[in-house]
């Protein structure tokens, strides 16, 4: 072989080492798994990062798991990066709801506390629910299905108003209510229930109260009316007569008046009837115009069973001067004035009815106040269904205005039933304030007065009110009032603050005690019976006198002197006329306002 030859042949190569090629595989497959480890920790730590980003704040978010550890390998070219530190939970949605609600009834002025909003399941006591105290002569409305809790809330406002310095009324028509008079008994259910409540200041407390039995056979101070000062509408409401029969009663009314006989009690004006339908008093009926004996007849029956029903001890004198309920004790409190039953339950209408008198008395006599920082007495009428239920158009039409004007003289007004339908929607466009309790829709009229009362309410993506007003638990309540400004409040879930005094009754004997401790028991406790249309009419009736038989030995009587001036003055018949017309005026002193009542002479 020649040597140019060997030199352009390739040789063969040199066989390749099998250790150096096994350790670079190695290397290689080592850095692409410690690669793939450090993908897989930055990945479970963004997880962990969003996880805790959407964790609500009332939960308490779980720490996840580590990353697992990557298996050591040679040549580790870097360490896994940090997962970023977890940000601040947001507010749950229910917090940011209850915080939205209870904005909408914040207050710069003192105000009643009714409770705190509940939005789902929770209730959040920092969000609190309140009626400004300025707003409360807007009147409301406490309604609500049996056992819901209504008493209560009335009760929890009422001690509220009287911390405050209002005085306020109370119809206590189931006789549970004399528990304002004394502390409550603690326990630990009622200091939870206030602290779920916002009442961190909770604690046991009596307040002013004063007891009051309408009629004399109660077991408070009796509280009495005339019949003059009651008046033929407030009348007609109690002895349930029809259109006709009122304005019927409100022309004898006329007559007793133009006749100078006073109607203190049921037999002055049981004695001004039956003489109207006698013989004697035939004439005078015909007088009247437009009266007929069978109507003036079915008057009569019905005063009689009346007086038959226990009514006969509620008209008559003393009267109740109304000013006596608003009285401010001498810490500053108002005095609630409870007014029970006695023995006039046969006739639940004559006890709203007779409230009513007493708010209609106040309108005549109390000035103009406008706008006021509180309410000079709040009137609170339970089982307000029974005022308005069978009620003639005249009676309906004095209410509705009582209601609209008495505003502006310092008073509210707040009516307690069961269904908002109760009261008529003339009067209840009237009432700022709504506290709801729960209603039961068994019936088809029950589901028809629900979807009424929830057309009622401002609008809100919060509730819905259709269902959550027959899920509502006993002591709590859909509300809504009137804010400081005089707009709607946002609808609020609330949960009713307990009442600082005893919720139960404090007995007859009790209340017997504290009434005849009152200073104002003197004053009413004793019936004065005195000259009236009864006495008149039954002097008029009499018979005339026997003639007395005169001696004919008695000596001649003195020579006639002549009449003065003043005698023969005296003796005009138009002067004569003049002073008999005065005279009733003065003393009758009768002029009819609203319901018709009579305007009485004050002390």
């Amino acid at each position: 072989m020649s040597a140019d030859s060997s030199a352009t042949d390739p040789q063969p190569a040199a066989p390749a080492d099998p250790i150096a090629a096994a350790r670079r595989a190695a290397e290689e497959a080592a850095k692409a798994a410690q690669a793939a480890a450090d993908e897989v920790a930055r990945l479970e730590a963004q997880a962990a990062a969003d996880a805790a980003a959407k964790t609500p704040a009332r939960e308490v978010a779980a720490p996840a798991d580590p990353a697992p550890e990557a298996t050591p390998v040679p040549e580790a070219t870097s360490a896994p990066a940090a997962a970023p530190a977890p940000e601040a939970a947001p507010a749950s949605a229910g917090s940011a709801a209850a915080d939205a609600i209870a904005a909408g009834y914040a207050a710069g002025g003192p105000a009643v506390e009714l409770g705190t909003v509940v939005v789902g399941d929770e209730t959040f006591p920092n969000a609190r629910v309140r009626i400004p105290l300025a707003t409360m002569n807007r009147h409301g409305l406490v309604a609500g299905a049996t056992g819901t809790g209504k008493t209560r809330t009335l009760q929890a406002i009422a001690e509220q108003l009287s911390a405050n310095g209002v005085p306020v009324v109370l119809a206590d028509i189931k006789g549970d209510l004399s528990g304002l008079s004394r502390a409550a008994e603690d326990n630990p259910k009622l200091r939870e229930r206030a602290a779920k409540t916002g009442a961190a200041d909770w604690s046991p407390s009596a307040f002013p109260t004063a007891f009051w039995s309408l009629g004399s056979e109660g077991i408070a101070t009796p509280v009495r009316a005339t019949i003059t000062a009651f008046g033929p509408i407030l009348l007609s409401k109690v002895l349930s007569l029809n259109a006709t029969q009122e304005s019927t009663l409100g022309l004898i009314f006329h007559w007793a008046d133009g006749q100078g006989l006073p109607l203190l009690d049921l037999k002055d004006l049981r004695s001004v009837i039956a003489y109207l339908t006698s013989d004697e008093g035939k004439a005078d009926l015909k007088g009247i115009g437009g009266v007929s004996s069978q109507t003036a007849g079915v008057i009569l029956r019905a005063l009689v069973n009346l007086e038959a029903d226990g009514g006969d001890t509620f008209f008559g004198e003393p009267e109740f001067d109304t000013a006596d309920l608003m009285r401010i004790d001498a810490d500053g409190r108002g005095v609630i004035s409870l007014f029970e039953f006695a023995q006039l339950s046969t006739r639940q209408t004559m006890f709203s009815t007779f409230l009513m008198w007493v708010l209609a008395d106040l309108f005549q006599n109390l000035p103009e106040v406008g706008d006021v920082d509180k309410p000079k007495v709040v009137f609170i009428f339970d089982e307000a269904h029974l005022l308005f239920s069978d009620a003639s158009k005249a009676f309906l039409a004095q209410v509705e205005q009582t209601v609209k004007l008495i505003r502006s003289k310092g008073v509210g007004v707040f009516f307690c039933t069961q269904l908002p339908t109760d009261v008529p929607k003339e009067v209840l466009s009237q009432l700022g304030a709504r506290v709801q309790h729960a209603l039961r829709a068994f019936t088809p009229d029950d589901q028809k007065a629900l979807r009424a009362t929830v057309r009622t309410y401002p609008k809100t993506d919060t509730y819905d009110l259709e269902q959550d007003l027959t899920a509502l638990g006993t002591g709590e309540a859909i509300v809504t009032v009137l804010s400081e400004r005089g707009a709607p409040t946002p609808v609020a879930w609330t949960k009713i603050r307990p009442p600082q005094s005893l919720m139960d009754t404090i007995g007859n004997d009790a209340i017997t005690a504290a009434a005849g401790a009152s200073p104002l028991h003197g004053r009413y406790a004793q019936t004065i019976d005195r000259n009236s249309a009864y006495e008149m009419l039954t002097a008029r009736l009499a018979p005339p006198p026997a003639p007395v038989s005169v001696p004919d030995d008695l000596p001649p009587p003195p020579p006639i002197q002549d009449d003065s001036m003043v005698d023969k003055m005296m003796q005009n018949p138009a002067v004569k006329s003049f002073l008999r017309s005065a005279a009733s005026a003065a003393g009758r002193e009768i002029g009819r306002s609203i319901f018709g009542t009579g305007r009485r002479r004050r002390r």
